[in-house]
């Protein structure tokens, strides 16, 4: 009966492991690629005036001099641009939809949407004139009929004469990010169109997107930069200007450490009730092991090495399983995703080194205290009773 049960130790212990491995990389992936996204259409960290006011309206503020000086001498930001969002109504000849203008200017890092554009190509700004290029989502484009080279007219609304003012693009492109709520949204044109709607100064502009050099030390950065700007001024990262994303990816972490434990327990568990029958299988064995004079600590230790090549049998054949999933996904992403609710198109995994090394080392030291306690049961077995019914 004990080598049925020490296959079925051995495969609890590989698919336990396989499982916690894989499911600490889908979501250690799950959570990067999304960060990446949003920071890559927003950016790390933001400058904006400071009001109470949510709406997708700008509120200006002039880019000063010093304030040039502190962002180009802060040695943590790689690079910075300033920006405006104006909402606004495209309208067809079929129908309307309510839209963000973000006005960007000619030296707006496109690095991130080249590798997001499905169709045409990215808008060009100069500083002789203002361009009427703008660049669509697919999402905008889909509902509206929308195709490059087409043209594009869009209205909005005169703040101070509270007036519909409107204006005509050029659709240049189209992007894809699969951020849905941003999709949706956003319209890319030449901000000197925004400054214009809102009759602003050339050196006025709504938002300062920020990207750091090491964008895991945004919360350092946001300390430190923060104390450093005009009273009329607020710093936010993009964790905190979208909370919703990331307090939904946070939940995952809490996914995860369920799995975990529960994997843990149940192959925990499987090891003890195999050592424990093998034990008891051997019964006269340890009887007659300690008529000739071993210890309770010597048959104890033979037992558990004996559970160990098992537990190593079953550890290694989790570790090869997982990690060739892993990589296999990794490179041809076989597990898709309906990318309108998850942001992603397939499933991410992503496993570091010191995720390998730790949960292999933290499972592995339950498991041997875990296996400690059914040894106990050496030291109720008395030699004169194992050997006599043996």
């Amino acid at each position: 009966m004990s080598s049925i049960i020490t296959r079925i130790a051995v495969l609890s212990v590989a698919l336990g492991l396989a499982v916690m491995m894989i499911s600490v990389a889908v979501v250690v992936g799950f959570k990067n690629q999304i960060r990446e996204k949003v920071t890559g259409f927003m950016s790390d960290a933001s400058i904006k005036a400071l009001n109470s006011n949510f709406s997708a309206e700008s509120t200006p503020f002039s880019l000063t001099e010093a304030l040039r000086d502190t962002l180009d001498n802060d040695q943590q930001i790689k690079s910075w641009q300033a920006v405006a969002d104006k909402g606004g109504i495209i309208r067809t000849e079929e129908a309307m939809l309510g839209v963000i203008l973000k006005g960007v200017g000619r030296d707006y890092d496109w690095s991130y949407f080249s590798s997001r554009l499905t169709e045409g190509e990215l808008p060009s700004f100069s500083d002789s004139a203002t361009s009427n290029q703008v660049l669509v989502s697919a999402d905008i484009a889909a509902k509206l009929r929308l195709s490059p080279g087409q043209a594009l007219r869009m209205w909005f609304v005169d703040g101070e004469n509270k007036q519909a003012r409107a204006r005509k693009f050029t659709i240049s492109g189209i992007y894809e990010t699969g951020l849905v709520e941003f999709d949706q949204r956003y319209v890319f044109a030449d901000i000197r169109h925004v400054q214009k709607l809102y009759n602003w100064q050339s050196d006025q502009y709504g938002e300062i997107e920020i990207r750091l050099k090491n964008p895991k030390q945004v919360r350092r950065f946001d300390d430190d930069l923060y104390f450093r700007l005009p009273a009329q001024l607020d710093l936010k990262t993009t964790e905190e200007s979208n909370p919703q994303i990331y307090d939904w990816l946070s939940l995952q972490d809490m996914n995860v450490w369920i799995i975990l434990f529960l994997m843990v327990f149940v192959s925990g568990i499987t090891m003890v009730s195999t050592l424990l029958i093998i034990i008891l299988e051997r019964t006269s064995a340890i009887g007659l092991l300690k008529a000739l004079g071993a210890s309770n600590a010597f048959v104890r230790r033979v037992f558990l090495l004996r559970t160990y090549r098992l537990l190593g049998q079953g550890m290694i054949a989790g570790n090869l399983f997982a990690l060739t999933f892993i990589y296999l996904q990794s490179h041809f992403g076989w597990i898709g995703l309906p990318e309108e609710s998850y942001y992603l198109s397939k499933v991410p995994v992503e496993l570091g080194f010191w995720h390998f090394a730790l949960i292999n080392a933290g499972v592995f030291t339950v498991w041997s205290l875990a296996l400690l306690v059914p040894t106990a049961v050496v030291n109720t077995v008395e030699p004169s009773k194992s050997i006599r019914f043996a």
